[in-house]
């Protein structure tokens, strides 16, 4: 059978590259929407544990541990975010590197959720300090931890 052409067009390798032109104006139409959400990344060698800080209608409430693998990325915040400013502490699985900050919040040993950022002890908690992120007011946001000197704070 002889080749058919499309609207005048009598060359299969025209054809060819009108049709993936076509499919390559198309493809931002077809692609999933982009995710917005405040994420993680963690650029070492090392496990780490990231607690995260914001504002929310029930006051300051810190929130952790997602453990985020070597060379890996992982959302803490999902969603459009809501807030302006995001707090962070992270640290590594070997307890010998940490990304921290001057804003004090309440963390747990374990998995938590805590509403509140005064009396950290009292109330049987422990206090360390999150690093703010501006974000800008922007829909998302990422953090890149990289490698700290062993037994610092870096300041990302």
């Amino acid at each position: 059978m002889p080749f058919r052409p499309i609207v005048g067009i009598r060359s299969p390798v025209a054809a060819l590259f009108i049709a993936a032109f076509a499919s390559l104006l198309a493809a931002p139409l077809l692609a999933a929407p982009a995710r917005a959400d405040f994420r993680v990344c963690n650029g070492t060698q090392t496990l780490v544990g990231v607690a995260v800080g914001q504002r929310t209608p029930d006051g300051w409430v810190s929130e952790g541990w997602w453990r985020i693998p070597a060379t890996t990325c992982r959302s803490v915040v999902e969603g459009e975010l809501q807030s302006r400013y995001y707090y962070l502490y992270a640290e590594d699985a070997e307890g010998l590197g940490r990304w921290a900050g001057d804003i004090d919040m309440c963390i747990a040993e374990n998995e938590f959720k805590i509403v509140g950022v005064a009396d950290c002890f009292a109330r049987g908690f422990q206090k360390m300090g999150f690093r703010e992120y501006d974000t800008g007011g922007q829909g998302s946001w990422m953090v890149q931890l990289t490698e700290s000197p062993r037994g610092g704070t870096e300041q990302p």
